[in-house]
């Protein structure tokens, strides 16, 4: 690589680096960082772009949802949905080219992870010192209320409370990932000296977890749990998910089980048991429940499974069959399935699909690959593979609880949290292109 060549690629990582950091507090600014590198690798990679087999699904998935925005029942508002997906493509396109070595992927997580602890931290002065942003930073995207939106609940420079809690599901799978990774490379204290990235990811993975805690998502609350059964069962720790099961018995049995109910509800704080049974906010109408937007979007594909109704149509149906807005059925796929159709929805999902199959394959030939060297050296040395292993593995924990998230709630209106989650997929696609292409590729710390 030429002298030129690598001044591009320095300035490419340090504009997506910027993106990075800077999109959690203003959208205004990430996304044009983002934007910046977007276009640079496009100006570099466009003939590898163009000619890379899946990009063509990606085009041909861009080209149905126009065409059934032409065809929507509300054009206009389905025209004007595409922007929320034309950026997500041009991403998953372009940026796998960038993250084509597991040193990339390390570095991207933790650009992320120490994005989340000052996120995490003017949270907690959200909440408990009433921060708030002033009116003039709102125009350029650095918003945040004091005490939470909702109120009580932890929404920090995020629009909502759900919101932060899907950017926080990230950061806490990722933190927890880096810190096995280098938990096992090190000891915590050597020669007297303590291992600095291990405090400052134990810093991030208490941060995120009483974020996560204070955002009062029952759905968060439950992805951090699989998150952190997921790195249990990779390191046997049997012993966190026999109490980590113990702790959910106890917390349904305050909620739902009446045997001995009030004596586990002293026990158990109201603020979980009451979450879980809805009594925290039982001002709910039945309009507001998610059972209810589901079953309107359903009743939406029923009627127009082909084409569906267009993006963003779901709004106007559900005001005008409950007399009530809503943003989104809370449910990514089912929205889909309303709005694009069965076919343009099985083509998104498929698209996706490939490349978590194609990440398994790669990850379970790492898999093999390390225990066969483990077997033949007879050592317990972490290697390069199982360094490996572990990233790719912490990817695929964090994007499938991004997946998991989008059947309870929709991630794509906030533009912050939906790039966050096409980068994730982007870095997933990129190590799975370099790996086939060259067939290895190490992470060198």
């Amino acid at each position: 690589m030429n002298q030129l060549n690598k001044n591009k690629v320095h300035w490419l990582g340090n504009t997506l680096k910027f993106g990075v950091f800077l999109l959690p507090f203003s959208a205004d600014f990430g996304a044009t960082a983002l934007g910046l590198a977007l276009l640079g690798l496009w100006q570099q990679k466009f003939k590898k772009i163009i000619t890379h087999p899946i990009n063509w699904g990606w085009g041909l998935l861009f080209v149905w949802l126009i065409l059934s925005s032409f065809l929507a029942v509300h054009s206009r508002y389905s025209l004007e949905g595409l922007g929320n997906f034309l950026p997500s493509f041009l991403m998953i396109a372009s940026f796998p080219f960038f993250f084509n070595s597991f040193r990339r992927l390390y570095q991207l997580a933790w650009w992320l992870v120490l994005t989340s602890i000052p996120v995490c931290f003017l949270g907690f002065m959200q909440l408990f010192a009433g921060w708030e942003t002033p009116l003039f930073l709102h125009f350029i995207g650095i918003k945040m209320i004091a005490y939470g939106n909702p109120d009580g609940r932890m929404s920090s420079l995020l629009m909502y409370a759900n919101t932060l809690a899907f950017f926080l599901v990230i950061g806490f799978t990722l933190s927890i990932g880096l810190w096995i990774l280098h938990y096992r490379r090190s000891p915590i204290i050597k020669n007297n000296r303590i291992n600095e990235k291990l405090l400052i990811l134990t810093v991030a993975i208490l941060f995120n977890g009483i974020a996560l805690i204070l955002t009062n998502s029952r759905s968060a609350w439950g992805l951090a749990i699989v998150g952190l059964m997921a790195f249990a069962i990779y390191l046997r720790w049997y012993w966190i998910i026999i109490s980590v099961l113990l702790v959910i018995f106890v917390v349904i049995w305050a909620a739902w089980i009446p045997v001995y109910q009030d004596f586990m509800r002293q026990i158990v704080p109201s603020y979980f048991w009451a979450r879980l049974t809805d009594e925290l906010y039982d001002d709910r109408y039945v309009t507001a429940l998610r059972t209810t937007q589901w079953g309107v979007a359903w009743k939406m594909m029923l009627q127009r499974p082909l084409w569906g109704w267009g993006l963003r149509n779901f709004t106007p149906v559900y005001q005008e069959e409950m007399n009530v807005w809503m943003g989104h059925p809370h449910n990514l796929f089912l929205m889909l399935l309303a709005e694009i159709g069965i076919i343009g929805t099985l083509l998104f999902s498929g698209l996706v699909g490939i490349i978590l199959a194609k990440a398994v394959i790669l990850m379970t030939g790492i898999y093999q690959k390390f225990k066969k060297s483990e077997k033949n050296k007879k050592t317990k040395n972490f290697s390069e593979n199982e360094a490996n292993f572990l990233l790719l593995f912490t990817y695929l924990v964090a994007f499938s609880l991004c997946i998991i998230f989008n059947f309870l709630d929709v991630s794509i209106f906030d533009l912050r949290v939906n790039l966050i989650g096409w980068l994730l997929l982007s870095a997933i696609a990129g190590i799975t292109y370099s790996f086939h292409k060259n067939g290895e590729t190490s992470l060198h710390l």
